[in-house]
């Protein structure tokens, strides 16, 4: 029984019946690695409560289940739970996951908080709960891309000397300043944590440190002036330095946040109240609610304020603009969602977060990955400069990885191709595929993905619901339904699925179907809404589009 908090099994020697749950067993242990987890005692992976499995004896039990279980057999996961196993076929999904669903009228924060209580539900967030989290740089590359499309949209295709102001240092906005610094900008990120600051720092995402807000804020202005590529963090809260920066009239040029907003327990309040926020939160938690609210209000105030003197200022995911409207701020909204300021062009075309892990833990087999990705796409530019940045700056977590948005056909190009790796000895153990939740369509999500959707669609969930039968369907390895995801119960319904490359002709079928039907959903979902660049997208790749109702 696993009892230790020692990462995932590595090397070419299964302890499961099959690759397939051999796969999962070790992407849920590297969930939980130390070095890729945030709070892995408590089975806390990222985003302030999105945990692995429900308990240590869910896990333990889980784990147990995935040891035994055969290759007609699937694995069924209720909130971090095994609730049976079935009889199906080697075709169907090995597990299928579902976490934190609610039935709508019921979806509130209040009422999940008070059945994860109870030990009757967990919250997932995205890939912690699917088993596909690869540590900061799961995010990074994403973040990479929407700094880039900021810097073509806004600032003649470079970052170089414009100042990037963010806040929150944790497993999701730990990417902000590696991702801003590898566009060539110069970035100012504020945590109220100064460990999540050392520990980006120790991994290589941040450059340096500065104690005191009012010589941060120099530093990072002097190194824009010289159009140096660094990153500086301040262990301040994010208000006292939007704050600082309106009071101050300091102006800088590209403004965002991800701090843990979606859930306004794990957010930190504003003031020397809560210097210790973990006591606040137990003593008094209806204060600590209220103040939160209160402090996201001023939050996004001062951001409105800096875009008002010129930034570019966008929200992040993290739900910030509805929790600052909740907390009073009538114009929350004043600014967009990264999505449709910058990315929906892309799952337009089917384009997201693909992303892999060498279950081997060699890292030369990411590095065999690497080369067999840019031979297969030797005309993307922006891909190659990716990749060779990923490998001279990002520090694996956990079972080494790799991420790069690829889209319909890419996709499946790719996972062929890595299928023959395995089949050929290239590499020493089989890959395992996956993606972030947030795809495009496999979230529907009005406060971030399906903001602002051409025909009005923001809040219809069929879409998600519709990619994760597909994915069944096609033949993934695991399939997960979630609620809630960065913004919070009662905000988004997402699915994720995960693919196993083991070398064999049946998993060439499976990840044929699968990373063809999984981006091919996502631009079926744009071309349904409207969006003209979807429809082209799916003639080329020959998918039937009915005519318009």
């Amino acid at each position: 029984m696993w009892t230790e908090l020692r990462g995932a099994p590595t090397g070419s020697r299964r302890t499961c019946k099959s690759w397939q749950t051999e796969a999962a067993l070790r992407m849920l242990l590297n969930n939980l690695d130390p070095a890729v987890a945030e709070d892995p005692e408590h089975l806390i992976v990222y985003g302030g409560r999105g945990k692995a499995a429900r308990s240590r004896g869910a896990l333990e039990q889980i784990l147990q289940h995935l040891r035994e279980l055969e290759a007609d057999q699937t694995l069924l996961i209720q909130s971090g739970k095994a609730v049976g196993v079935l009889r199906s076929h080697p075709d169907a999904p090995r597990i299928l996951i579902a976490n934190s669903n609610l039935v709508p009228h019921w979806a509130t924060q209040e009422h999940f908080d008070e059945l994860e209580r109870s030990g009757l539900i967990m919250y997932g967030q995205m890939t912690a709960g699917s088993w596909i989290y690869i540590g900061t740089q799961g995010i990074l590359q994403g973040t990479y891309e929407t700094f880039a499309e900021c810097a073509r949209q806004h600032f003649g295709g470079e970052l170089a000397g414009r100042l990037c102001v963010t806040a929150g240092c944790g497993g999701m906005g730990g990417a902000q300043p590696l991702a801003i610094t590898m566009n060539g900008g110069t970035c100012l990120i504020a945590d109220v944590q100064p460990s999540r600051l050392e520990r980006r720092r120790a991994l290589g995402y941040l450059d340096e440190i500065e104690e005191d807000l009012p010589s941060a804020i120099e530093r990072a202005r002097q190194l824009a002036a010289n159009a140096q590529a660094r990153s500086v963090g301040v262990p301040v809260n994010a208000v006292d330095l939007l704050e600082y920066l309106v009071e101050h009239e300091i102006q800088i040029d590209v403004l965002t946040d991800q701090t843990p907003a979606h859930d306004v327990m794990a957010y930190v309040p504003v003031g020397d109240t809560y210097r210790d926020p973990d006591s606040a939160r137990t003593t008094d938690p209806d204060r600590y609610r209220s103040d939160s609210l209160e402090s996201m209000a001023r939050h996004v105030r001062a951001m409105v304020a800096l875009m008002d003197r010129g930034a570019v200022a966008f929200d992040y995911g993290n739900n910030l603009r509805q929790r600052a409207a909740e907390g009073g701020f009538s114009r929350a909204f004043a600014f967009p969602g990264f999505v449709p300021a910058f990315i929906r062009p892309q799952f337009c075309q089917g384009r997201g977060p693909f992303r892999w892990v060498a279950l081997s833990g060699d890292p030369e087999d990411i590095y065999t990955t690497d080369r067999v990705i840019a031979e297969l796409f030797p005309n993307d530019a922006s891909l190659l400069r990716w990749l060779a940045l990923a490998r001279e700056r990002v520090s694996f977590q956990g079972l080494p990885a790799r991420i790069c948005w690829l889209g319909l056909g890419e996709r499946a190009q790719a996972g062929l191709a890595f299928n023959e790796l395995v089949r050929s000895g290239r590499v020493s153990a089989p890959i395992v595929i996956g993606r972030d939740h947030l795809d495009c369509g496999s979230v529907a999500s009005p406060n971030r993905e399906t903001e602002s959707m051409a025909d009005g669609s923001d809040a219809i969930s069929d879409w998600p619901l519709l990619n994760a039968m597909v994915n069944v369907a096609s033949g993934a390895t695991w399939v997960s339904i979630h609620h809630g995801g960065g913004v919070g119960i009662g905000y988004s319904q997402h699915a994720g699925q995960v693919i196993v490359a083991d070398g064999t002709p049946e998993a060439d079928r499976r990840l044929e179907r699968v990373l063809t039907n999984d981006p091919a959903l996502g631009v079926l979902r744009h071309a349904d809404a409207g969006y003209e660049a979807a429809r082209d997208c799916a003639r080329r790749n020959g998918l039937a589009l009915p005519s318009r109702a």
